[in-house]
């Protein structure tokens, strides 16, 4: 009687708790109570200001320090010198000192390794780990599926090698995530290839970032009922806007998201870092689309993260 009682105690618990976290989904986090000084620091992709960080990075740092910003993720890791932006790992790690700023994870290019032998892949894939730990970085990041990888068969095989690639950075001690795009969304016999991806990795493996405007952009489910669907998974968010008329991206506030409604909750989610993020299209240039975004975000989103 008494394990009948138990298991019948654990039922209703399950029962309550999923419902918490499907009554989660629907409503928007904004409407929960805001927090008084920021959680966690404001982040900003690089990619966005790709332009300006050619020509002088350090100056260009500088720049988005004084707009506010205090933590980035990068691009453009160049392996075979193990280097950022011109800099070895190690000194661009003593100029982001110098400037109290933080390189939280970062984007590698890893889809050109999906046909190649696993020893090939492991060892680019030791060199991240090296370049990573000698930025004190939290997360190494799988941005990107090249255009004839974006099968079924792809995503299955993607999924294969993002639980290699996850095993070895956890191992190392670092955190590793999946970058979705619009093409994740596109569906196989009614499953997404996101669904693939998300189904068929390790979640102690490979953590996912959740590029809010590609699932407004592409997908039937909200960034909040994805992460009701894999809560604790989504460690880092994209936060960038769409634009009105052509969804092309625009600056924060200028588009159709609505992120002071939209904004999930963080702690289902496992938000761990955001970052703002710009692709392209900007008004008049990335410095002065980074700086509005900034702006954008200081005054009417920073309040709930």
């Amino acid at each position: 009687m008494e394990a009948g009682k138990g298991g019948s105690m654990k039922r209703r618990t399950f029962i309550k708790l999923s419902g918490a976290i499907g009554a989660a989904s629907c409503l928007p986090f904004a409407c929960a109570p805001t927090t008084s000084s920021p959680k966690f620091k404001l982040g900003y992709q690089l990619y966005s200001i790709r332009d300006e960080m050619e020509k002088d990075p350090l100056a260009t740092l500088k720049a988005l320090k004084e707009m506010g910003y205090e933590d980035f993720e990068h691009y453009g890791f160049n392996a075979d010198e193990g280097s950022y932006y011109g800099y070895k790992a190690s000194d661009f790690k003593s100029r982001l000192d110098d400037l109290g700023l933080s390189v939280s994870s970062g984007h590698y290019p890893f889809s050109g390794f999906l046909q190649k032998p696993d020893d090939e892949l492991k060892q680019f894939v030791d060199r991240c780990i090296e370049g990573a730990r000698v930025l004190n970085s939290s997360y190494i990041t799988w941005p990107w599926m090249d255009e004839d990888q974006r099968t079924a068969d792809g995503f299955k095989q993607t999924a294969d090698r993002l639980n290699m690639v996850g095993k070895m950075v956890s191992d190392a001690g670092l955190g590793f995530a999946y970058h979705n795009h619009g093409y994740d969304f596109l569906e196989f016999d009614g499953v997404t290839g996101y669904e693939i991806i998300s189904n068929n990795t390790d979640p102690k493996l490979v953590k996912l970032q959740l590029d809010m405007y590609w699932v407004m952009h592409s997908s039937k489910l909200t960034p909040a009922e994805w992460i009701a669907k894999y809560p604790g998974r989504y460690v880092m968010w994209h936060i960038k806007d769409m634009h009105k008329e052509s969804r092309d991206y625009t600056e924060l506030g200028n588009g159709s998201i609505d992120y002071t409604k939209l904004l999930p909750d963080p702690t289902l989610s496992g938000l761990e870092y955001y970052y703002i993020e710009q692709g392209g299209n900007y008004t008049e240039n990335s410095t002065k689309s980074a700086a509005a975004s900034a702006n954008y975000f200081k005054s009417h989103l920073q309040r709930f993260l």
